[in-house]
């Protein structure tokens, strides 16, 4: 997954690469030529009191190491600047993706793991990405290099070699093999740390208001105590990594140093060879202690990259018509119909709307009203399309929504979800959403027909009153009559109110109601609803049971021959209202 995932990203930066290459090819050549010239400046000049001879290869390795350090900084530089423009690519591709995503993929992936995998997945693959650019190009090089320049040394003393790499490569696979299982689950508990988090964040209300403050902080502190047990597993195997490896590299240098003083007595090999060779050896090893450097992140970047690509090849169930499809035209009359539509969630033991059949006409109200979790608000989104129907269709403007380029759809909806949210920023930047280029008196004009200019006006700064993230420095009905002037602004074929009406008294709720008729004269509004009082005023209403439509007319004629709404009217209004 991680070398699949770095090809395919790692493609348009081919010519970064090829010169990172090239800098840490002359890096790497520069660092070996480098120990011959101490074996020359020992072997000619000091040996031979050649003092001239000292001063020229001096200065030449001086220069040499000079450009090796420019070469290094610009090699670091590039190395640098592909894997940040590499990580921003992946996330921006992964962010992509989740946007395509529909509620299924959504609520199986989880909003806390795609926020994970879009921030700490993505940082450890660029982590990865970064060492692996600048070290592990350089050490193949080195190692190899190095053993070729210490053959030149001496061929005797290479034996020492032979030995300690194989026992180093050895020793980093059994590290590897112990560690890629626990990254894996570290990245997981972490998922799930994240998730408690945002849980306790966002409903630190109801935490508080149910007294539940201990009981969630001894939740969270069993998430952060898996956690760090895991990654203080992890972390104990990497830590007899360096001193397991400088241990190795000390017995090699004495080895060197025991056998190579007897072949200098011997007079086999020149002191100068000696102290070449002992500096070859700890480039060798060195290249090895940098590429076990790079290992040590590979099993969480393995990790990470194979999160990442299920993010990415994860197909969305809902999509736009295949490419050269004939977009659907917009009619002069936009009306909403379904056709035998029935819904089930993936899972479940019965549909959860079943053979819906009936129409949304243009310039009229239709108003859905039933008991909690008879269907209501999946009724709705399965207009915009967040849903496709188990059977049967939705229709918009004649055409079977799945026909529709989802933009092209959502563009002509206004849609206030029964959650009012707003996002972070001032009044106009969430109004603007409706429409970006709406001027400030359409802004206000919205703003009156949802009763909100009024507090609006009262707020430090009025349009350019800042709100918070989620809309939580106003209160439940201004966030309702915000997310209405939000819908407002638009001016959309299609309104779809889904009980956002609930968090407003009866008095603001019937002036917003008369100005929304007016304003919306023209289009096709559907409000679901919970309150009689609500939609006692729509032209039609449509009563929900247990998924079925079992009811559809006025107020007048379902409270004289519905059941069903007759019982929904006598229990919010009182008896004496269907007598």
């Amino acid at each position: 997954m991680l070398t699949r995932l770095l090809r395919r990203f790692l493609r348009p930066y081919a010519p970064q690469v090829g010169l990172i290459v090239v800098l840490l090819s002359m890096q790497a050549v520069a660092s070996l030529f480098l120990p011959n010239l101490t074996a020359d400046i020992i072997n000619n000049g000091v040996v031979k009191g050649d003092v001239g001879y000292i001063w020229r290869t001096g200065a030449l390795m001086l220069g040499l190491s000079v450009g090796l350090a420019v070469v290094a900084i610009l090699a670091v530089y590039w190395a640098s600047r592909t894997s940040m423009g590499v990580g921003r690519d992946i996330r921006g591709a992964v962010f992509e993706s989740a946007q395509s995503f529909s509620a299924r993929e959504m609520n199986r992936i989880g909003t806390a793991s795609l926020v994970t995998r879009n921030t700490n997945d993505v940082q450890q693959v660029q982590l990865f990405l970064q060492m692996a650019l600048m070290v592990l190009l350089l050490a193949p090089i080195m190692g190899v290099g190095g053993v070729i320049m210490a053959l030149q040394q001496n061929v005797d003393l290479s034996i020492i070699l032979v030995v300690v790499v194989p026992l180093m490569a050895l020793f980093v696979a059994v590290m590897l093999r112990a560690a890629v299982p626990r990254f894996r689950s570290v990245q997981i508990k972490l998922d799930t740390i994240n998730r408690v988090l945002r849980e306790q964040i966002t409903g630190v209300r109801v935490v508080r208001a149910f007294v539940r403050t201990d009981s969630e902080r001894e939740r969270f502190d069993d998430a952060n105590r898996d956690l760090t047990a895991t990654t203080l597993s992890v972390n104990r195997i990497f830590v007899i990594a360096m001193p397991g490896i400088m241990v190795l590299m000390n017995l090699s240098a004495v080895a060197v140093l025991w056998f190579g003083g007897h072949l200098v007595g011997s007079g086999s090999m020149p002191v100068g060879n000696l102290i070449a060779f002992l500096n070859y050896i700890t480039l060798i090893l060195f290249a090895v202690l940098m590429g076990v450097m790079v290992f040590i992140l590979v099993p969480r970047a393995m990790a990470s990259a194979s999160r990442i690509q299920e993010v990415l090849s994860t197909r969305p169930s809902i999509t736009d018509p295949a490419p050269g499809a004939v977009p659907v035209a917009l009619a002069e009359r936009v009306a909403v119909e379904f056709r035998g539509v029935s819904f089930g969630y993936p899972g479940g033991e019965r549909p959860v709307l079943d053979g819906l059949s009936f129409s949304l006409d243009e310039g009229r109200t239709t108003a859905v009203i039933g008991g909690t979790g008879m269907g209501k608000t999946t009724l709705l989104n399965l207009i915009p399309r967040f849903f496709d129907t188990t059977s049967g269709s939705v229709l918009v403007g004649g055409a079977d929504v799945r026909a529709w380029r989802r933009d092209d759809l959502w563009a002509i909806i206004g849609l206030v979800p029964q959650r009012a949210f707003l996002f972070r920023g001032t009044v106009a930047d969430n109004l603007r959403f409706g429409a970006a280029d709406a001027t400030d008196a359409q802004l206000w004009h919205a703003l009156g027909v949802a009763q909100a200019d009024e507090f609006v006006r009262a707020m430090p700064g009025g349009l350019a009153a800042e709100i918070d993230q989620g809309g939580t420095n106003v209160s439940g009905g201004q966030r309702q009559r915000l997310a209405i002037a939000r819908a407002i602004v638009r001016r959309p074929r299609i309104y779809l109110f889904d009980d956002c009406f609930s968090a407003l008294d009866a008095t603001t709720d019937a002036r917003l109601r008369a100005a929304l008729q007016a304003e919306t004269d023209a289009a096709t509004v559907l409000i679901v609803a919970q309150r009689v009082s609500t939609i006692m005023g729509a032209d039609r209403i449509l009563v929900l049971d247990d998924g079925r439509l079992v009811g559809s007319g006025t107020h007048a004629e379902l409270v004289s021959g519905c059941p069903p709404y007759r019982e929904i009217v006598a229990s919010q209004l009182g008896e004496e209202a269907v007598a």
